[in-house]
């Protein structure tokens, strides 16, 4: 992947860790490694840790009186460091995709910022540690993202290579697509009206899915206009997400699966999903509410 290709955003920081109030369930949107550290930690303690955790409700925007973590803006100029130019460049694309997207069905873009930490962070979601893995919080509109999960993918997930480590972040980008399109409130209303938010068919798993799409739909609009992929790019980016699904991560933590406790879709149809969005461009073919996800 010729990431170098993709334009510098203006709209990443990075802080120094700790501080915050207690972490809040439901607050921050469960990223795509902790999933696994949730359900090994259940097995150890021999506790639902997973249940807890999404109780409150992905698509919730939860306020809470944490202190404000110390920020600096990234120079993605001259950042000094290439994991932090890689995730420059790829945000900067997913800023032009999507404000051209927008601005194409005539609504404004509003750019989320990218922080980037070490440890642990404080949001406006709750404060929450490496071990949750990249994630997205709607109460600050900011996508957290510990560089070295791209590490723990390659060697943990088994997922390696830069579209693999793009994908990652486009999927958080995804969720934010979602707040931007009224999803997080319209699943918030469901799960009040009593739709359940786990499970093979839960609002959890559907919007997991759809954030999925939407990071195919920036993938094939971004390389329509930069021609920056490779022979093996897509293969690493849907490696990564068969290698998240449900069902393969409950099968290598607990020996069985179990759909009841679902909450980002199986490895099949996180794949199908992006896979969808990636062969349309179209955020209309990303309509996971609908029949089967």
């Amino acid at each position: 992947m010729d990431w170098q290709k993709g334009e510098n955003s203006d709209n990443v920081e990075e802080g120094s860790g700790g501080g915050g109030g207690g972490f809040q369930p439901g607050g921050v949107h469960l990223g795509l490694g902790g999933l696994l550290i949730l359900l090994v930690l259940s097995l150890i303690f021999k506790r639902d840790l997973i249940t807890p955790f999404l109780g409150g409700g992905e698509g919730g925007v939860q306020q809470t009186s944490g202190q404000a973590q110390p920020t600096q803006a990234v120079s993605c100029q001259n950042p000094g460091n290439e994991q932090i130019a890689f995730a420059c460049h790829i945000m900067g694309s997913t800023e032009k995709t999507w404000g051209d997207y927008f601005a194409a069905m005539g609504k404004s873009y509003t750019d989320p910022r990218l922080h980037l930490f070490q440890g642990q962070v404080a949001t406006a979601c709750g404060a929450a540690s490496t071990a949750v893995g990249p994630f997205y919080c709607p109460g600050d509109r900011k996508v957290y993202l510990d560089l070295g999960f791209f590490q723990e993918l390659q060697d943990r997930f088994h997922a390696s290579g830069d579209f693999a480590r793009a994908y990652v972040i486009a999927h958080e980008v995804g969720h934010h697509v979602q707040n931007l399109l009224g999803v997080f409130d319209k699943v918030q209303q469901l799960q009040q009206q009593g739709y359940p938010m786990d499970g093979a068919d839960g609002l959890s798993v559907r919007q997991e899915l759809q954030a999925d799409c939407f990071a195919g739909v920036w993938a094939n609009r971004t390389q329509q206009r930069l021609d920056w992929l490779q022979p093996g790019d897509v293969e690493s980016a849907l490696n990564a997400a068969s290698a998240v699904g449900d069902d393969t991560l409950q099968k290598e933590t607990q020996g069985r699966v179990m759909p009841d406790t679902f909450t980002h879709g199986t490895s099949a149809q996180r794949v199908k999903w992006f896979k969808a969005g990636m062969q349309s461009g179209d955020i209309n073919s990303c309509n996971t509410f609908a029949g089967e996800p």
